[in-house]
Order: structure tokens, then C-alpha cells, then sequence
């Protein structure tokens, strides 16, 4: 049964670029998230949380995972994390999606899974600069701020509701009129319709 995602933890990890899709996965209640590390030694994020992983990349138990989530951090950009590139390719052989977002879409491209799925991330050019071997510039998506296709899910630095929204869909959180109403509340600061006339009828009253 798939019932668990695995979310990245690592020295300089950008703890806010996952932060709204890892509350909407436990909100339910049906989901196992569990933290995984290059070791389990404790890191530290790019906003100063410090978080101990719960398992190793090489520990991943691929009949369980529903999803591994790769945020971004410097390390990417310079080359570093094999063990991700790894487990990516893992995760994703097995059949479960993987996502990421900003540099962390580096990984995927690294694993060779963007070559034939249409992607975005956060600038044109960014991933062939840091990954010689990509081979999918005409999958590229420079219009949206997140994406889902093929099994894997990437996003601009600047779309992390978009990607929350993307891993929310993945996932088969909430229905589809719920999630429509998550995003606008949370993009746009629209609440839901119900919401929007019980304000009304209390600052009439």
C-alpha cells in the first residue's frame, strides 16, 4: 500500500518551499510523511530549523512511497547529492511520483526524468547551466509556475502554492470544488463562497 511521502531534509534545505503541501498531506490523516536525510545526523534549513532526519535516501521503502518531495537549497546548483539523484530515479522507476521545486528540480533533471515529461522551474536556462546531460530545453514550461506530467511534478522558486496545489492534486487530497477553493483562498485571499457570505451576514449584523 502506498500510504507514505518522503519529504528531503539536508544542510541549507528552503524549509518554506514545501512548508503549505506538507500541512495539507497531514491534515487528512491518512498519509505517513516521513523525513529522510543523507544520514541521520541533524541538519539545518535555510531559515535556521533544525530537523533530524527519520531515515536515510537508501532506507526509501518503495512499496509504500506515495511521493518524494525534493525542495530547493544551494547544493543543487553546485553539483552535490548523488544520493538523491538516486533515490529520485528509484522512487519514480517504481512508480510513485516525485516533485520538486526551485533548484531541486536539478535532481530530476539530473535523474533524466524531465526529458520527456513537460516541466517548469525557475528561470529558462537554469537547468541546462547546472546539468549538462538535459535533454528536455523543448519540454520546458516557462508559463506556469508549477507543473504535473508524467509522474513528476516541478515549480518555480515562486510557485510554492502552485506546487502545493499540484502534490494536493497528485495525491487525491479534498475534491476537486475543495481544492479550487484552497487555491484561491491561499493565492489569491478569496475565501469560499460559503465563507465569503457568513462574513456578511455578521458584519451586517
Amino acid at each position: 500500500m502506498r500510504d507514505t511521502v518522503y519529504f528531503l531534509a539536508f544542510d541549507g534545505f528552503a524549509d518554506w518551499h514545501a512548508a503549505q503541501a506538507l500541512c495539507e498531506i497531514r491534515r487528512p490523516g491518512e498519509w505517513r510523511l516521513r523525513t529522510v536525510g543523507f544520514s541521520m545526523q541533524p541538519v539545518l534549513s535555510m531559515g535556521g530549523l533544525r530537523v533530524l532526519p527519520e531515515l536515510t535516501l537508501d532506507e526509501l521503502d518503495l512499496k509504500r512511497v506515495a511521493l518524494l518531495i525534493v525542495p530547493g537549497g544551494y547544493q543543487w546548483e553546485r553539483g552535490q547529492g548523488e544520493q538523491a539523484v538516486s533515490a529520485a530515479r528509484r522512487v519514480h522507476a517504481a512508480g510513485a511520483p516525485v516533485a520538486a521545486i526551485d533548484s531541486g528540480v536539478l535532481v530530476l533533471a539530473r535523474a533524466g526524468l524531465l526529458d520527456a515529461c513537460r516541466h517548469t522551474g525557475s528561470w529558462p536556462g537554469h537547468i541546462g547551466t547546472h546539468v549538462p546531460a538535459y535533454a528536455g530545453a523543448e519540454q520546458y514550461d516557462p508559463t506556469v509556475l508549477a507543473v504535473s506530467d508524467g509522474g513528476v511534478i516541478t515549480a518555480s522558486q515562486l510557485g510554492s502554492v502552485e506546487f502545493a496545489r499540484e502534490v494536493i492534486r497528485t495525491l487525491d487530497l479534498y475534491s476537486p470544488t475543495d481544492r479550487e477553493h484552497w487555491f484561491r483562498l491561499f493565492k489569491h485571499a478569496l475565501p469560499p463562497p460559503w465563507c465569503a457570505s457568513e462574513v456578511a451576514t455578521a458584519v451586517a449584523a
